[in-house]
């Protein structure tokens, strides 16, 4: 399996009160052969989510400290291919599927690498669907 991970389907992963079943069979699915997908923002999304769950008391540090242990021993490659040319992609998907430019990121990315989008986010399902992006499901990984 390839394709793009998105925050809210990882973080689902981490944080107790946001586990699915979704999730945890998405991540039962993961083999040592699957690559993920991720912008380069989304080690900073990531990083703030789990320190504000530290801070918010919703995870304890040694919790927090395992998680980016297990995100490390995942196949998760980060496409770094940032330019103007870059910036004006994000801003017309952000435009046209009303998304912010951080979730058009993980839109354009799926584009771009012809792959499907894992996610939790609602909006960003649809504008993948709507952009003609398989919205990874837990049945079809």
């Amino acid at each position: 399996m390839e394709c793009v991970l998105d925050c809210s389907l990882a973080l689902a992963w981490a944080l107790p009160d946001e586990m699915t079943k979704r999730a945890d069979r998405f991540m039962a699915r993961i083999s040592p052969k699957s690559v993920l997908w991720v912008p380069a923002l989304w080690w900073y999304e990531m990083s703030n989510a789990l320190l504000m769950a530290e801070r918010r008391r919703r995870l304890a540090e040694a919790d927090k400290v395992r998680l980016i242990e297990l995100y490390g021993m995942l196949a998760i490659r980060t496409d770094a291919e940032l330019d103007t040319n870059a910036v004006m992609r994000f801003d017309r998907l952000a435009r046209e599927h009303a998304l912010s430019a951080y979730d058009a990121a993980y839109l354009e990315l799926a584009q771009r690498r012809a792959l499907g989008l894992a996610t939790l986010d609602r909006r960003l399902m649809a504008a993948a669907r709507r952009a003609g992006i398989k919205v990874i499901r837990d049945s079809r990984l």
